[in-house]
């Protein structure tokens, strides 16, 4: 096994279109360039998110263990689709979906989940904190590249309806019948999950 290297380069090539003078017809190598930069973010946050939903599935405990490990699974095999889709929409941009663990970990301006084996509850409380960020981020992504490509547009749309449902399902645990979430107001997962666990 070779030693790492102390500098880690993210400068990949397949972030400009591929094509010699567009990515795909109508679309300019530019804007090409811009929606695969977006795309790139994108498929990074959904392939954090399915380990992420794996990770809870595995380490939650208590009595509502079974409700939400079964929950996650049907999740995180449609987080694994939109990331596939997403990295071949990069694909047929004329990019290339940079998809390894080392380029997520040096691409990601995030740290990883920060809750071990926990209470049920207390991991639905980190991860609503989770999905807050990743829909906020589909968000904006989506509304830069409805000037540009309406394609990715309705790709992120159609994803944005699934995370949404997740995060409602999510929610629904955390969310007393007036509808006050037990988490409002944390900024840490970590406070998040404690705000949830002691409800």
């Amino acid at each position: 096994m070779t030693e790492p290297t102390a500098e880690r380069t993210t400068d990949h090539p397949g972030r400009t279109p591929e094509y010699p003078d567009y990515t795909v017809p109508g679309l300019s190598t530019e804007d090409g360039a811009r929606v695969i930069a977006l795309l790139a973010s994108r498929l990074h946050a959904l392939n954090d998110l399915s380990l992420t939903l794996k990770h809870i599935h595995w380490n939650v405990v208590g009595p509502h263990f079974i409700a939400v490990h079964e929950m996650l699974d049907p999740q995180t095999e449609s987080v694994r689709e939109m990331a596939d889709a997403v990295a071949e929409r990069i694909s047929a941009l004329g990019g290339v979906p940079w998809g390894t663990p080392g380029t997520l970990v040096a691409e990601r301006d995030w740290q990883d989940y920060s809750v071990g084996r926990a209470d049920a509850i207390a991991h639905l409380g980190a991860l609503d904190l989770v999905l807050t960020g990743i829909v906020e981020d589909h968000r904006r992504a989506r509304a830069e590249v409805a000037s540009l490509d309406p394609v990715t547009e309705d790709l992120l749309l159609e994803q944005l309806r699934a995370l949404e449902k997740f995060q409602w399902f999510v929610r629904a645990h955390l969310e007393s019948c007036r509808g006050a979430l037990s988490t409002a107001g944390a900024r840490t997962e970590q406070q998040a999950a404690q705000e949830a666990a002691t409800r």
